[in-house]
Formats: C-alpha cells, structure tokens, sequence
C-alpha cells in the first residue's frame, strides 16, 4: 500500500525548527517519520525558514556584539564581511639590513676508509 505522507501543523514545526539548529535531513526525516526524500517533498519551505531563521538569529547576536566592542565579533566581521585580512611579513636580515648570509660554503669530505 502507497501511504502519502501529510504534513501536520506539529510536523512543521518540528522540521522548522531542527533545521534551525543544524540537525542534517536525514535526522529530521527521522523525528518525523519519513525518508529524506519525503521530507524535501513535503517540507522544503520549512528546511529553508529554520535554516534562515537560525541564520539570522546569530547574525543579529553577533553583529550586537561586534558594534558593543566584543573584539572577537569585531575581527570576525571584518574578516568574513569586510574581506579584511592578516598579513604576516618575516624579514631576515643582518646587520643594518645586510643580508644574513653573504655566501654559502659547502666542503665535501671523503669519508675515511
């Protein structure tokens, strides 16, 4: 017998909201009952707000932090947002910027037999 699954108003909301805290599909399609594909059937509105929802709840957390001074926030957004990024330069040199090594001297020595 072919059973066709019927969304419920209680299966909403619990795909909703699994899927605003990350919970893959297929965890999902099981609290619910059903094969992933079912799920993406009959709920990919609700897959797509928990996910959306939950996005833009930690946006909201994090962009308050970042402009109440949280240094963390502050980097993260400047890095991901901003496209800023760290650059780290290492120079060697030698005495008032001489270079370091002004020649390499290799010796090959045969080995006492």
């Amino acid at each position: 017998m072919n059973h066709e699954h019927i969304p419920t108003d209680e299966s909403k909301k619990l795909v909703e909201s699994s899927s605003g805290l990350g919970l893959p599909h297929e965890s999902i399609a099981i609290l619910v009952g059903i094969d992933d594909k079912t799920l993406r059937k009959h709920y990919r509105h609700e897959l797509n707000m928990g996910k959306a929802k939950a996005n833009g709840q930690i946006a909201k957390t994090l962009f308050s932090k970042a402009v109440g001074g949280d240094t963390t926030s502050l980097i993260w957004w400047t890095k991901s947002q901003m496209r800023w990024s760290e650059t780290v330069r290492q120079e060697l040199t030698g005495e008032n910027g001489a270079p370091l090594l002004s020649s390499i001297q290799v010796s090959f020595v045969k080995p006492d037999e």
